[in-house]
């Protein structure tokens, strides 16, 4: 099976290491100096594991004319552009581990619909100094067939993920966890607008876990206007961050902060990442998205909307966090 990963940050390295070191046939798209030093030294991976795998890396992917798989793990703030560069290959199979909800649909437009395969990974990771990609949570990769259910082609890929040692399953509502995350991951987001601030102390201190429950609980507002419900599973259970009272709801983002303390302190969210380093950090695509649906649907999301503006403004004026 060819398999190619077009993103080379944390999680794409991640996956084309460990796939290729099981004995999967990888093509990994980068450009710039990431792809000359991957191409160079190998892909590193530290923290659950040390190793340095060789993967075939390309720059130029209009070389490329075909793959069984493809994984789209570029930011979502680079989607458009990533797709339009492979948009003249044949892939028989299309998933995306990116965050938010507007890939499928991103997918489907230039593949076809019946390319695409729904996706989420938790896994956390974090491109280091060196280049190295510090993989230090091994949560779940979940593939499945976007109307529900399993398939011999999710089946396959998800036994390929875990001949590699990666944690994967293919869950029997693929979208309904990847609205669980949406919402999940939006309510950590918030935590961008304190970049210097060790994340489980974010999530463990009473106002800014309060601030992260009325986002999530706000944007779950979404998922359950369409009539989809959200998983008890994950780092925190958001179907129980819904159902319980807003003092219940900020009880369990502290008892998540205190586990990720003990646990790993040293974790950080892509997007707190991309704030200490200057980047660009995915707020249209996300809360700019989510923000918009509200609207549509006449959904009040103020604290939501509130921190999407703020985090607007740490892309439009990058000098304020340095």
């Amino acid at each position: 099976m060819r398999i190619v990963i077009l993103g080379a940050g944390a999680l794409g390295s991640v996956f084309a290491a460990y796939l290729a070191r099981a004995g999967e046939d990888v093509a990994l798209i980068a450009r710039g100096d990431r792809a000359r030093h991957l191409a160079d030294n190998g892909v590193t991976i530290t923290g659950l594991e040390d190793f340095t795998q060789a993967v075939e890396i390309v720059i130029d992917p209009a070389t490329l004319t075909k793959a069984d798989v493809l994984i789209l793990s570029v930011k979502t703030q680079d989607t458009a552009a990533a797709l339009a560069s492979v948009r003249h290959m044949d892939v028989g199979s299309a998933l995306s581990v990116q965050n938010g909800i507007k890939k499928n649909a991103q997918l489907a437009e230039v593949f076809g619909e019946d390319a695409v395969l729904g996706a989420i990974s938790v896994i956390a990771a974090a491109i280091e100094a060196n280049g190295a990609a510090n993989y230090v949570m091994e949560n779940h990769t979940l593939v499945g067939e976007p109307r529900g259910g399993t398939s011999a082609r999710a089946e396959d890929i998800v036994g390929r993920l875990v001949n590699a040692k990666l944690v994967a399953s293919v869950p029997e509502n693929i979208l309904s966890e990847e609205w669980t995350k949406y919402v999940l991951w939006l309510g950590v987001a918030t935590m961008a607008l304190m970049p210097y601030q060790a994340t489980w102390k974010f999530l463990s201190d009473p106002g800014t876990a309060r601030v992260m429950a009325r986002v999530a609980r706000e944007a779950a507002l979404l998922p359950t206007h369409l009539g989809i419900p959200l998983q008890p599973e994950g780092p925190l259970n958001m179907k129980d961050m819904v159902a319980v009272n807003e003092d219940g709801a900020v009880a369990l983002v502290q008892q998540t902060g205190n586990m990720i303390g003990e646990n790993s302190p040293s974790y950080r969210p892509s997007i707190l990442q991309d704030v200490q380093r200057g980047k660009s950090i995915e707020v249209e695509e996300t809360f700019g998205h989510a923000v918009s649906l509200a609207r549509e649907y006449g959904l009040a999301v103020p604290t939501l909307e509130t921190c999407y503006h703020m985090l607007a403004a740490v892309n439009r004026l990058p000098h304020l966090v340095g």
